[in-house]
């Protein structure tokens, strides 16, 4: 067994329980709920620790917060939503604006380099974030449709300098039409990471099995998520989770919704809100409901959908 870092203090593996590995309590931009707070409706903390408790009731035990600090992570927000919700929460450290649609030549522009925020990344996993000592548990990184670009390569490499210093496993946007993930996993070597300490998410927006079992014999985990799914359908998604698991992967999968509490800032978030329940009336407990029957009526075994979203991110937490 070994411990992660989580929003309210340590915790062992095997108390991570049924756990989604890519969520969001709240996103926007860098600041957002400290400087416009109104930005994001009224009593956002109740209705997110709602969200929160609803899954709690359902069976989630733990959550994984994919949001970065550019995309507006507030921790003492998740912090207090999870001590209200009983949810645990684990905080990433990292950075997300390469995708090339927002913030283009941002951190080039900023002239940081690699070596810094190694530094900066490290300091959120072992002293804490903000001056507050909570301290992250996973490192993440970006790339989308346009590669590994010059933006995302320093911040990429620092990621993976900051779990050799700490051990902290990563998690990764990747572009998997674009087979994105082979140029992620390169340059993570040149580093040293182990793929097996390494999570390519956003991976079931894809159907190629075979990219996907390629990936796999690598060592890396799979994070199949963005439930139910637009592009690719939420029944094409839990095909590609069949045939993963016939091929012997279930143990290194993680499912989960990319999906967010509070709804991306919008004029009208009542609307919003109405909206996503529209699309997804079960919340974080979409999976419990509407996947696992799908693998069901394929076919799956009760035993290896009750270590869905257990087995694979305690292993992934373990180094396994």
């Amino acid at each position: 067994m070994a411990t992660v870092n989580s929003v309210l203090g340590p915790i062992d593996t095997k108390d991570l329980g049924f756990t989604l590995m890519h969520e969001h309590i709240l996103v926007g931009f860098a600041g957002v709920s400290q400087v416009y707070p109104e930005l994001l409706g009224d009593d956002p903390l109740g209705r997110a620790v709602n969200k929160l408790k609803q899954a709690k009731e359902g069976g989630v035990d733990t959550i994984v917060d994919a949001t970065t600090t550019d995309l507006g992570r507030d921790i003492n927000f998740i912090a207090e939503a999870s001590r209200i919700s009983g949810v645990n929460i684990i905080a990433v450290s990292g950075w997300w604006t390469d995708i090339p649609r927002f913030f283009q030549g941002f951190m080039p522009g900023m002239g940081v380099s690699a070596e810094q925020l190694t530094d900066v990344f490290v300091r959120e996993i072992e002293e804490g974030i903000s001056g507050t000592g909570i301290k992250a548990g996973i490192l993440k990184a970006a790339s989308d449709y346009g590669g590994v670009t010059p933006q995302a390569e320093p911040i990429l490499r620092a990621v993976g300098r900051a779990h050799l210093k700490t051990g902290v496993p990563i998690m990764l946007h990747s572009y998997s039409p674009g087979h994105v993930g082979w140029q992620q996993l390169d340059i993570l070597r040149q580093e040293g990471v182990n793929p097996k300490r390494v999570k390519l998410d956003h991976s079931n927006d894809t159907t190629d099995i075979e990219y996907l079992t390629q990936l796999m014999e690598q060592g890396c985990y799979l994070g199949l998520d963005r439930y139910p799914g637009r592009v690719v359908s939420s029944r094409a998604r839990t095909n590609t989770m069949k045939a993963l698991i016939d091929a012997g992967y279930a143990d290194r999968l993680c499912p989960s919704h990319d999906s967010s509490a509070l709804p991306f800032l919008s004029p009208d978030w009542r609307r919003a809100e109405e909206e996503r329940r529209q699309y997804n009336p079960h919340g974080f407990l979409y999976i419990k409901n509407t996947v696992f029957a799908q693998l069901r009526e394929m076919g799956v075994s009760e035993e290896v959908i009750s270590g869905l979203c257990v087995n694979g991110p305690s292993n992934f937490f373990e180094g396994v």
